[in-house]
């Protein structure tokens, strides 16, 4: 398969808009009255066989477009990051100076982004080109057009005996309306109590019936703006030693040199808080307020996105479908100021001709001198697109269905990132006059140099923007039929087959001019690509035993074809329904499972880096500080570190089992039970930079150098010589490089239940709840290692258990929904106590004005909670897991035409 199909995105929106294109859902139900004794059949997520009702072998959960505006969430991820099966930690796009600031992911049961597989209708999608925490691989959730989302299922545990590779921690499948009649125009804008962060959103939706042909269209625009940390009074200002504006330090000595009134004569920078400041080692210009001046929490966004579908009526066996989404987004941030430190790239001092002593310099520039906050902004453009083609009907003379298709998936981000030029040094140090003995830079430099404050002129003159461009896509053949094979005494056996052929690849181009000496960086940037192909067969069969118990059984074989090898696996997976009374359902599941290498895990050129900020656990210890207050701990610019990748990873390998219950003795009333576990090894991951730097604390503590953990802590932190000139004992770098580690096993339980109360006079009262715990989670980093207790890890900060609970009041023209969300306790910053559990509510009004009209108001968050956290220092929040946004609210405007 040597043709790479590649979708022009710009051509996919023209279909889209021209064509009005769409395509099979994998889950293409009908809604159903609850008076319906006999339910149409759908086909859900996890099995590819038709049935009826939503209850199977596996326990689903279902989250309706009316569900994502009900609740108060703002788009589809907002919806699947707030389930409760989501429990993992993830680094999102406001989390900070992360690797992808522009996506945003999700991790089922804990097990990481890369274990949940991401479908729309039912199909893989690219990989968003960047890897997560420049590691794994994995699927971006930000451009799914609200407008057109019919449902999103989610099933928990292994699929991959129906999905293939991927389908480990659970599927989810964003299930798109596939027809619609008339048009709808859709306004929403809103803003935060606190101020900061507003956004508005204009949609425009509809779809024509023309005889044999159903169109759809959507054409969503978003705007978002940022939320700045100094827009959040308890984080405006950082407490402790505030951040070092101008500074002279005497290396030899490690005492810094008095800059006599200079502090005073740029007191105005950074909204005129910077002061002098004495330390032990002596004083320097310093502000409390440059990080929260620089820092954006929350991204500010803007995106187009574009879907349109179409479905062609043949003949009566034939239905030919087409679909396309394209979607282009502009994410802003801003993480860090422009600083520079003399002589950062070797040995950050240099001998200084006039003084006769080696220094170091230091230099902070602010808003105020490069021509406001903005001018540092960090942006990127992505764009995303899909195509999907094909027929679907029935095999003539049978009863057979059967949908042939072809899908392409392409997503483009260009990062256009802000840098230091190479001539940095010469413009505060003036011409370097070579080198001394010792191999030292020797400069003679102007002192008012260092003092001066810079024009916008000047900083123009000693910073440009590299400009990275990364791609990944996939295109996938496939082949299914589904059907009824013979008749057994308890009903029809039936029968599901699948066939897939597939590839894959990924770019990340790095800015050519930083390997040629133009920016101020380390040389080294190097491309990183690769491709790899897959085949797939699968079956399924649905088996009626006797009356009362259904079985399924699925197997399917995956190969993949990379960097000159081949890899190939077999999963299977079982499941018994039982029904001993019709009000009851038994359900049980054993399922095996895998995961491919990620891809950059393979490819990954060597890599450069830093840490957004690092806590040198062993610093401490040494000095004796506990780590809320200790000096070396959330420094920022954070550690350098160094990956690369291996092609001799081996497949991750999974199994998955689940017993669950459901009772349901009406229509209105529904409660369910389910244990799940799921269990991996050989476990593909790159180790945690702070728990590398945790592990070599303890180890070094306890005098332990040689078990298998402390040993590789150890030699994976490099330090600078305890008697170095300068740094004398810092971290000099991390190496993070992908091991197959040895297993890690998570286990648990989800409740989910409904009542509907009906009422003659006063309308009808839904009320939902889903919760979920995770009661175990065990992992082994080396064979030889003990089993770590994960959830009494202090460095872990997933939820362990998650609490949904909604009540809905539908009277006459008004429905009203209270949503309340409770998060579980999880560590503090410091890793020293827990933080207590927190209770969110979230509330929306509808009101239907006419046959045409309806107005909506949303308030999330309505008691205005932020969660607060001091121990970890600055910013005082549980970063990632917990938003500093407050109370924000909603007013939507919805007006139907034409049909």
């Amino acid at each position: 398969m040597k043709t790479k199909f590649k979708l022009n995105p710009l051509a996919a929106g023209a279909i889209a808009l021209t064509c009005g294109v769409a395509g099979p859902t994998l889950a293409q139900a009908q809604e159903s009255s609850a008076a319906a004794t006999t339910p149409p059949a759908v086909v859900i997520t996890g099995s590819r066989i038709p049935r009826a009702g939503t209850e199977g072998p596996s326990a689903v959960t279902v989250i309706t477009g009316d569900d994502i505006e009900k609740q108060g969430y703002r788009n589809v991820f907002d919806a699947l990051t707030n389930q409760t099966q989501n429990s993992g930690f993830v680094q999102g796009a406001d989390f900070g100076n992360t690797f992808t600031p522009s996506a945003n992911a999700i991790s089922l049961r804990g097990l990481g982004p890369n274990h949940t597989l991401v479908l729309l209708n039912g199909r893989r999608m690219a990989d968003f080109p960047i890897a997560y925490e420049g590691t794994v691989n994995f699927t971006n959730l930000a451009n799914i057009p609200s407008s057109v989302v019919d449902r999103v299922e989610i099933l928990s545990g292994g699929a991959s005996a129906v999905y293939g590779s991927d389908a480990v921690a659970g599927v989810v499948n964003i299930i798109l309306k596939k027809k619609a009649e008339g048009y709808d125009i859709n306004l929403k804008a809103g803003d935060s109590s606190r101020g900061g962060g507003g956004d508005k959103r204009v949609q425009f939706t509809g779809g024509k019936s023309f005889d044999k042909l159903n169109t759809l269209f959507s054409v969503e625009l978003l705007e978002r703006e940022p939320l700045w940390s100094a827009d959040r009074e308890f984080m405006a200002t950082k407490s402790g030693t505030p951040t070092t504006v101008l500074a002279r330090k005497n290396v030899s000595t490690g005492k810094y040199v008095d800059l006599g009134d200079t502090c005073s004569g740029i007191g105005d920078l950074f909204g005129g808080s910077t002061i002098k400041y004495t330390a032990k080692a002596g004083s320097y210009c310093a502000s409390p307020k440059v990080a929260p001046t620089y820092w954006t929490t929350q991204t500010k966004n803007s995106s187009q996105n574009l879907f349109g579908s179409a479905n062609y009526e043949l003949s009566p066996e034939i239905t030919l479908y087409a679909e396309a989404l394209y979607g282009q987004n502009r994410s802003t941030n801003n993480t860090r100021g422009p600083s520079w430190t003399s002589r950062s790239l070797t040995d950050s001092y240099f001998w200084n001709q006039n003084t006769n002593a080696y220094e170091a310099w230091t230099r902070y520039i602010s808003p105020e001198e490069i021509g406001g906050v903005d001018r540092y902004n960090r942006f990127w453009d992505d764009k995303a697109s899909s195509l999907s083609f094909g027929a679907r009907g029935t095999i003539p003379g049978t009863t057979w269905g059967y949908e042939a298709g072809y899908t392409a998936s392409l997503y483009k981000s260009q990062d256009h990132r802000p840098r230091a030029l190479a001539n940095i040094d010469s413009f505060f140090l003036g011409p370097q006059q070579g080198v001394d003995k010792n191999g030292v830079a020797i400069f003679a430099p102007d002192p008012a140099r260092l003092t001066k404050r810079l024009t916008p002129q000047e900083f123009n003159s000693i910073t440009d923007a590299s400009v990275s461009n990364d791609k990944s896509w996939t295109n996938t053949l496939s082949l299914t039929a589904n059907g009824e094979a013979f008749a057994l005494p308890a009903g029809p056996l039936k029968v599901a087959t699948v066939a897939e052929v597939g590839k894959q690849g990924f770019s990340n181009e790095p800015d050519p001019r930083i390997n040629q000496g133009y920016f101020y960086t380390t040389p080294g940037a190097d491309v990183t690509a690769g491709t790899r192909k897959r085949y797939a067969l699968g079956a399924e069969l649905n088996i009626p035993v006797v009356k009362t118990v259904d079985a399924t059984l699925a197997g399917r074989y995956d190969r993949y074809s990379f960097a000159g090898r081949n890899d190939g696996k077999f999963t299977y997976n079982t499941g018994v329904e039982w029904r001993p009374v019709q009000q009851v359902l038994v359900r049980g599941t054993y399922a095996t499972s895998f995961r491919a290498p990620d891809m950059n895990y393979i490819y990954k050129a060597r890599g450069t880096g830093y840490y957004s900020q690092t806590t040198d656990y062993w610093r401490c210890a040494k000095a004796g500080q506990p780590i809320d207050s200790c000096d070396y701990a959330n420094y920022s610019p954070g550690s350098d570190y160094v990956q690369t990748g291996s092609k001799d990873l081996r497949s991750e390998k999974g199994r998955s089992t689940g017993l669950g219950i459901v009772w349901s003795p009406s229509a209105d009333f529904d409660v369910s039970l389910d244990y799940w576990n799921i269990k991996i090894d050989d476990l593909v991951t790159n180790l945690s930079s702070d728990k590398l730097l945790r592990d070599e604390a303890a180890c070094r503590v306890k005098g332990d150098l040689t078990s298998p953990t402390c040993a590789d802590a150890i030699a994976r932190i490099t330090r600078y010589p305890d008697n170095a000139l300068n740094r004398p004992g810092e971290i000099k770098q991390i190496l993070v490089n992908p091991i197959n580690a040895a297993s890690t096993k998570v286990d648990g339980i989800d409740v989910s239940a409904k009542y509907v109360f009906r009422t003659k006079d006063y309308g009808n009262f839904i009320t939902k709840a889903n919760y979920s715990k995770t009661l175990n989670k065990h992992s082994r980093q080396f064979t030889g290692d003990p089993l770590e207790n994960d959830l009494e890890d202090m460095s872990n900060t997933d939820w362990r258990d998650k609490l949904n609970a909604s009540v809905t009041w539908n009277v006459g023209k008004w429905s009203n929904t209270l949503f309340l969300q409770r998060y579980s306790k999880i560590p503090n910053g410091a890793g020293t106590a827990y933080l207590t559990p927190t209770t969110r509510v979230n509330g929306s009004v509808v009101y239907h004005v006419n046959e045409r009209v309806t107005l909506s108001v949303a308030v999330n968050n309505l008691f205005n909670q932020v969660k607060a956290d001091n121990t970890g220092g600055w910013p005082y929040y549980p970063v990632g897991s917990y938003s500093p946004m407050g109370r924000q609210g909603w007013v939507e405007l919805n007006y139907h035409f034409g049909g």
